[in-house]
Formats: structure tokens, sequence, C-alpha cells
């Protein structure tokens, strides 16, 4: 996921709002890293909504013209918290490393290792000694 695109869904984390609350919200989240133009938001907020992670919250006119309220849907919710553990867990690993840390072991789903050298085939698999 890409940053502009998390932090919008992290705006809207909060509860619905509508276009330039997001950018003022994405520029604070971000610690004024990241500034939304309006083009760029809006193209993204249609994205968001294709993917089904955004919806309309509701409408409503303000000084004669329309502002536009979204809000997060169960799905964006669901992968934003997915990315922000992939975040945190990548930032813990970074941490770790600069502190002179451990190493991880291999991930877990890692069942066995295959290496091709000259013709034959060695499979290892965790905790082997092949």
């Amino acid at each position: 996921m890409q940053e502009p695109t998390f932090l919008i869904l992290t705006a809207l984390a909060a509860g619905p709002q509508h276009g330039y609350g997001i950018i003022a919200d994405v520029l604070q989240i971000s610690d004024e890293r990241v500034q939304l133009r309006a083009g760029t938001l809006y193209a993204a907020l249609d994205r968001l909504q294709g993917e089904e992670l955004i919806e309309t919250d509701r409408e409503e006119v303000v000084d004669g013209r329309a502002r536009r309220y979204y809000r997060l849907t169960s799905t964006g919710g669901t992968r934003l918290s997915v990315e922000a553990e992939r975040l945190r867990r990548n930032a813990e690993t970074a941490a770790s490393r600069l502190r002179g840390g451990p190493r991880p072991a291999l991930g877990a789903g890692l069942r066995a290792l295959s290496v091709s050298c000259g013709g034959a085939v060695l499979t290892t698999s965790p905790g082997s000694a092949t």
C-alpha cells in the first residue's frame, strides 16, 4: 500500500471527513511531509471507492458548494489494520537491527529450501541436518 493511501485511510479511521478535511488531516498525520493536491486526492478517493475501502457517508451544501463526506468501510478498516501491523513489524525489525539485536529466523511459512547444484537438488527443511 502506498503511503498516501495509508494516510487517507488513517484519516478516515477517525470518522467521516470531506476532501479538505482529509487533506488537512493527512498533512497533520504525516508531520507535514505529505501534502495531497485536490486532484490527487479525488482520484485516490474514486479508486478507494472502487476497491470498496471507503464509501460516501453524506453530502451537504456549504456556501453554495456541494461537500461530500467519505467514511471507511469495514473492508477498508481491515486493510488498514493489516497494513499498520505490517509496518509496525517492519519498524520493529529495523529498530532491533539498529540496536544490534538478533536477526529473526526465516519465516515460519518456509517449509523447505531447494537448491540446485550441478544437476543435483538439495532439499532441506527447518530442523533437518541435510
